[in-house]
């Protein structure tokens, strides 16, 4: 059985093909520029295809009867917007399972999944720890992170967990219909993240809070367009309580505890050393 892993070479595709692969999978990777694409594991076949145009994924669907599908187009996370299209394509490919990277909470992609015909799964992390990769050159030129909402708390997910929890849901099925929202164990802020980062590296790192327009001339001082710099500030101001709760779907799902921040900042130490 060939399974199709869409977004390939993104933050949670490529540990999903990794993943497959090592349990003995066929593997077809969807990414847009396939010649680009390097790191994916021996026997995958890599295939070109862009999900905004639903004309290029014929070959994709070719012969697959089990699909990872993302939900946003991996261009600054915009929704995927040809859902529709896709989960036509995909039932009458003759595709019997599918999971959907996306928080599933409405909106016409996951209308299309649910009335498409195809066993289905919607998969949505919380937030995702790598997500503090975005700190690494600052934390290796000035050891320091400047951000504001201090206090605001998350219980990130390790891409690792989430990838675990989709290529279980592909191989073995058993969560059809269901929304799985994964999370790491605990519910941090941006500062424990940091303490964290600063245990597994051996090294003092400070963490600055910011008001609102300190983080608005530092986000302008580093190209920031205005929306951007608003949006982040509104998303920050008013995180809702539902993103630092813990859920169990790792251990129900992959059989065992989801990994620390303590895990994950260990494993990527060297981004953020000198």
């Amino acid at each position: 059985m060939t399974i199709l892993v869409t977004g390939a070479s993104g933050t949670v595709g490529r540990h999903v093909v990794e993943r497959l692969r090592q349990t003995g999978h066929e593997v077809r990777a969807l990414t847009r520029s396939p010649a680009e694409v390097t790191g994916l594991p021996d026997g995958v076949e890599v295939v070109g295809g862009d999900l905004t145009k639903p004309w290029t994924l014929a070959a994709a669907f070719d012969g697959v009867r089990t699909v990872h599908l993302i939900g946003a187009t991996g261009y600054d996370h915009v929704p995927l917007r040809t859902g529709p299209q896709i989960v036509a394509m995909a039932a009458e490919a003759g595709v019997r399972r599918l999971t959907v990277l996306s928080a599933g909470e409405g909106g016409e992609l996951e209308r299309a999944v649910r009335e498409g015909g195809v066993e289905w799964t919607f998969v949505w992390p919380i937030d995702f720890m790598s997500n503090a990769l975005g700190w690494a050159e600052t934390i290796r030129s000035r050891a320091e992170v400047r951000e504001p909402y201090a206090r605001r708390r998350t219980a990130s997910a390790d891409e690792r967990d989430v990838a675990d929890v989709v290529a279980t849901v592909l191989t073995e099925g058993g969560h059809a219909g269901r929304r799985l929202v994964v999370s790491g164990p605990e519910a941090l802020t941006p500062a424990d993240k940091v303490s964290a980062i600063a245990a597994a590296t051996g090294r003092e790192i400070r963490f600055t809070e910011l008001t609102d327009d300190q983080a608005r001339r530092q986000w302008r001082s580093e190209g920031w367009p205005e929306e951007g710099i608003e949006f982040m500030l509104r998303m920050w101001a008013m995180v809702p309580e539902t993103v630092a709760r813990v859920t169990s779907a790792v251990e129900e799902v992959a059989g065992r505890p989801p990994r620390t921040f303590a895990q994950w900042a260990a494993a990527h130490a060297d981004a953020f050393l000198p």
